[in-house]
């Protein structure tokens, strides 16, 4: 296995490209568990016929966990944004239109958002009262089993140069609401300060899913809630704030 031709360093991999082989090995303090969930979730997802990479084998090279997945060649959305700016609106229509295709699908092996959420609702540090709050109003919110992503973001779809779309890094994959992995999105491009893109990508999943932004806007405090076990103390006080807005009828 030839790992001299590195494509990126993330905080906790290491990507290579081996020929039409992409190779992610994982640091040291990477645990099994996480390892396997990430080959699990792809494998379910691509037998549900969504387009993804395929997974060719989970080992360990030099003590590190790795995924040998199928290599897509192509660039990035977040690459095409940057080089064309002025297109910036048509590519987020195509990232919304791979969105709703994607919640067409079904993967019914995947754990339900719901669980997930309640779960990290109670990890989140957040007070006694918020927390309950939080978890009355996700348990009174609609349980759907459409595909959802879990971080759906212009740098994990690539475009080939024959106009195929693929998502990658499936780790966060669950099934549950739509709604809940458009807010999650929304919040995403909110953490990175990019307040222009995160309207732009809501204001078109609204229109062409037609579904209410107060909708959406009900998940908001719940996904920042649950984005809050990461404990990263740069986003702490933006999500907790999201996470204490709570209304009711």
């Amino acid at each position: 296995m030839d790992l001299s031709k590195t494509i990126a360093v993330r905080p906790k991999k290491t990507i290579y490209r081996d020929g039409n082989r992409l190779i992610k090995v994982m640091n040291e303090d990477y645990s099994a568990s996480d390892v396997l969930i990430e080959a699990f979730n792809l494998s379910v997802v691509h037998e549900a016929g969504f387009p993804v990479q395929a997974l060719h084998e989970v080992l360990k090279i030099d003590g590190k966990w790795a995924l040998v997945l199928e290599y897509i060649e192509g660039k990035t959305l977040a690459e095409l944004i940057k080089e064309n700016p002025a297109k910036t609106e048509a590519y987020f229509n195509r990232m919304v239109d791979i969105h709703l295709n994607m919640h067409g699908y079904k993967a019914h092996r995947l754990r339900h958002h719901t669980d997930k959420m309640q779960e990290k609702i109670s990890e989140s540090g957040l007070d006694a009262t918020t927390r309950y709050e939080l978890h009355t109003r996700l348990h009174g919110l609609p349980k759907h089993n459409k595909l959802c992503h879990g971080d759906f973001m212009p740098d994990n779809i690539i475009i080939t140069p024959d106009d195929k779309a693929y998502v990658i890094d499936w780790f966060h994959a669950t099934q549950g609401n739509a709604s809940a992995d458009a807010a999650r999105t929304f919040l995403r491009f909110m953490l990175a300060g990019n307040e222009k893109h995160a309207e732009l990508y809501l204001k078109l999943f609204c229109e062409k899913s037609d579904t209410a932004r107060q909708y959406v806007d009900k998940w908001m405090a719940i996904v920042a809630a649950s984005q809050l076990v990461k404990n990263n103390p740069q986003e702490r006080e933006f999500l907790t704030r999201w996470a204490h807005v709570v209304e009711y009828d």
